[in-house]
């Protein structure tokens, strides 16, 4: 779908604490979690796609499609550790970073992204004053401020993507009122069994 050369990152690496179990394994339409997103990344075009994991989740011994499995070098800082790996690791310019728990993401999504993306600079969607950093394209040239963040135990993607955005490294784009469903997540049981 893209004409840009991009790798890519499905996180899948929370601990899915308010869930339960592990959201990766959780189905739509009879398809885990993981396989989906997987997918949709492949649908996009990437031309490789990393799996940011726990080493105790089992099911990523049996998950094929996969270029690379990264583990986070900073367990419990969330997706800021997942991110900073995929940058760190990725192969080609740009990174599409995708979370595990995001089931209804498409990969036109991902296409609308790119377009509008420039050599050394990414784009990420917005709604109002949030911006949606878990389906969103990187610069490679951002795991610098990403990695800065990390030492001094900032995690908060939003503010890295003021950052980013302020150095010209990050693009905007408003989500349409259409595309606002797509980034609906799953995060509690009965959110989950409402829509399967």
């Amino acid at each position: 779908m893209s004409s840009l050369a991009f790798s890519a990152v499905l996180l899948a690496a929370g601990r899915s604490a308010r869930m339960g179990r592990d959201k990766a394994l959780l189905e739509v339409d009879g398809e885990p979690l993981w396989r989906r997103q997987r997918d949709v990344l492949a649908r996009a075009g990437a031309a490789e796609i990393l799996l940011s994991a726990r080493p105790e989740q089992a099911w990523v011994h049996g998950a094929a499609g996969f270029t690379g499995l990264l583990h986070d070098a900073f367990p419990s800082c969330g997706p800021l550790a997942g991110l900073t790996a995929g940058l760190e690791r990725a192969a080609q310019p740009h990174l599409a970073v995708l979370a595990i728990d995001l089931p209804a993401m498409t990969p036109g999504w991902f296409g609308g992204l790119f377009a509008g993306c420039l050599p050394g600079v990414g784009m990420v969607g917005r709604r109002g004053d949030f911006f949606e950093p878990l389906a969103a394209v990187y610069p490679q040239a951002m795991k610098w401020l990403a990695w800065e963040a990390l030492a001094r135990g900032e995690l908060s993607l939003q503010e890295l993507l003021a950052a980013a955005v302020a150095h010209g490294l990050m693009r905007v784009r408003e989500i349409t009122p259409a595309e606002e469903p797509w980034f609906e997540n799953w995060n509690e049981p009965g959110f989950c069994s409402a829509k399967t």
